[in-house]
């Protein structure tokens, strides 16, 4: 750093307020410092600046599985908005197992981080106490942990409800439901399938609990399993909502390799509104949760917990807007010229 500081003619102080973003430095002096830098090869040592200020401005996200387009585009998106912020974020994948989900709250590596975004699918109600911690930690998803952290979550039963409307609304009847969790009281499955429920009993339709495609991990290849089970049963629905979007894609898989039309005979509409639901065949009606929305709340909300550096005296609770987005596997393919 003297050697930087030497070089452009400027305190050792200037160096250390360029190199820490300070706003208040003059273009000019900016300029010849990070000239200075990049001809001597200056790296900033950010283990000792850790020491010295408390911060190593990384952040750690910690999510499921990555391999679902969801997390995946999830973490595009936090990396995005942290770096509007100066943060750097590590990713952490957790494989939904309840025991990687604690140590990433408990590990001492966790230290190297400044604060952490958690997405946890494992722990449930009864672990509230593990996320009383004492470092800066945002909950994403949809475990309420009755306000033991900062949570951002989406309306999940609010968007399964509308998605089902979309369907209900273009006629069908005879909605099937593919990704159910048998027995779960809290998390995606549940609440997005009351919401389904809710649809259809307002419309003055029961739930038929043959339309209920059950299915463990939400992949292309479960969506497709479940609906061909329904399907060899001898149930034909007239419409389907898969309750993410990788189920969808394996149901409109299934269905087209059956001969079976997409819209015409059976429309399909998923959940989460991922990249590839508009380049599938056809194209994937969606819910957009609000992925961008609940990614920049995320990290505003950490990156200020962060900077005060105190425990807030109540935690919040955002909730991201949701809104359906219409495609060709419910409106039908767009007519072709003649």
């Amino acid at each position: 750093m003297s050697d930087v500081a030497k070089l452009a003619g400027v305190s050792v102080k200037t160096v250390s307020n360029v190199v820490n973003d300070y706003p208040y430095i003059r273009e000019g002096t900016r300029a010849r410092v990070l000239d200075s830098i990049q001809k001597l090869g200056y790296q900033l040592n950010t283990t000792a600046r850790g020491l010295r200020t408390g911060r190593t401005g990384l952040i750690g996200l910690a999510v499921p599985e990555l391999k679902l387009p969801y997390f995946a585009e999830l973490a595009d998106s936090v990396i995005a908005e942290a770096e509007q912020v100066g943060l750097t974020v590590l990713i952490e994948q957790t494989n939904s197992d309840r025991e990687r989900e604690i140590a990433v709250l408990r590990d001492p590596r966790r230290r190297l981080v400044d604060g952490l975004i958690f997405s946890p699918l494992a722990l449930g109600q009864d672990d509230r106490h593990l996320l009383e911690v004492d470092f800066p930690l945002v909950v994403l998803g949809e475990r309420i942990f009755a306000a033991a952290a900062d949570h951002v979550t989406m309306q999940n039963v609010d968007a399964a409800r509308a998605a089902t409307e979309h369907l209900l609304g273009l006629g069908r009847r005879r909605i099937a439901m593919v990704g159910g969790h048998r027995g779960e009281r809290i998390g995606s499955a549940a609440l997005r399938e009351a919401g389904y429920a809710e649809a259809l009993e307002a419309a003055g339709i029961g739930v038929d609990p043959g339309l209920i495609g059950e299915s463990g991990l939400w992949h292309r290849e479960t969506g497709a399993a479940a609906i061909a089970t329904m399907l060899d049963s001898g149930t034909v629905p007239d419409a389907v909502f898969a309750l993410n979007d990788a189920l969808a894609i394996g149901v409109l898989r299934e269905l087209l390799s059956r001969g079976i039309r997409v819209p015409q005979d059976v429309a399909v509409i998923g959940f989460d509104d991922v990249e590839d639901a508009r380049f599938a065949y056809p194209s994937l009606s969606s819910v957009s949760p609000g992925r961008a929305q609940i990614a920049r709340s995320a990290v505003g909300l950490l990156h200020r917990r962060i900077v005060e550096r105190t425990a807030p005296a109540e935690h919040e609770t955002i909730t991201a807007e949701f809104e359906v987005v219409p495609r060709e596997s419910t409106l039908g393919l767009p007519a072709r010229p003649a």
